[in-house]
């Protein structure tokens, strides 16, 4: 079967044979995001959200809910977006990400979930200003611990106001980075690398050589939790017969 989104190498799935026939839709420009799909045997249209992403994250009880609404928002706006303009040609699935990088995590093991950690205040990391604050940031998180938490959002077609149906999950991540010297960070935060992502590094790219380890998704890290999104799928079409059908 031959079907515009799914490349050759998909596994043959349940929720990828779903996917047959469908306009699957990624409500981002990220490359990142792009490649785990086009990785993993899916190869979205590209419609990048226009949303502003301008939600306030002290309204959130639980700070690893902002990327979550953040990402609902995105797939929303793009799902509507496409209905109105083309209502013949509307998506069947608009995919929606968001990753943020939260300081001061507490480390685990692998029998230790995050429900027992101890509480601790967390620092929201937004993208740095310039490479001083790059420099700042990175230093802040030399031999630490941070958390990197992706909230995934999927938008797809009902029958039944307002017309939509919204599915989302957050994935975390936990990154352990190393004793660096200062002349690395600053050689670093000098490449310019890390100016445009949460954090102010990318751990695909050069920043891999600040970190000692991770604890959790790669791909989150990177930018979309692959594993996560797939087996929502999963269980989307397991429990829902009419899941991705109208």
């Amino acid at each position: 079967m031959v079907s515009k989104h799914i490349l050759p190498h998909a596994l043959n799935l349940p929720a990828i044979k779903k996917l047959y026939g469908k306009r699957i839709v990624l409500a981002s420009n990220s490359p990142r995001r792009r490649e785990i799909l086009q990785t993993y045997g899916l190869a979205p249209d590209i419609v990048p959200s226009t949303f502003d992403e301008d939600l306030d994250p002290g309204q959130f009880e639980d700070i690893h809910e902002y990327p979550v609404a953040t990402a609902t928002h995105k797939a929303v706006e793009v799902y509507e977006r496409m209905v109105e303009s083309s209502p013949d040609d509307a998506p069947d699935l608009v995919i929606a990400a968001d990753t943020i990088v939260l300081s001061h995590a507490q480390p685990s093991t692998s029998d230790v979930s995050y429900s027992v950690l101890p509480q601790t205040r967390q620092e929201l990391l937004e993208k740095p200003s310039n490479k001083a604050d790059n420099i700042r940031m990175l230093l802040d998180l030399n031999g630490a611990v941070c958390e990197v938490v992706t909230g995934v959002a999927l938008v797809y077609p009902i029958l039944t106001s307002p017309g939509y149906a919204i599915k989302n999950i957050d994935e975390r991540s936990l990154v352990y980075f190393a004793d660096n010297p200062k002349h690395v960070i600053e050689a670093y935060a000098e490449n310019g690398e890390g100016i445009d992502r949460a954090g102010g590094f990318a751990i695909q790219g050069l920043g891999g050589m600040l970190v000692r380890k991770i604890e959790g998704d790669y791909n989150n890290v990177v930018g979309f939790p692959a594993a996560s999104f797939f087996k929502l799928l999963d269980i989307s079409v397991d429990e829902d017969p009419d899941f991705l059908e109208v």
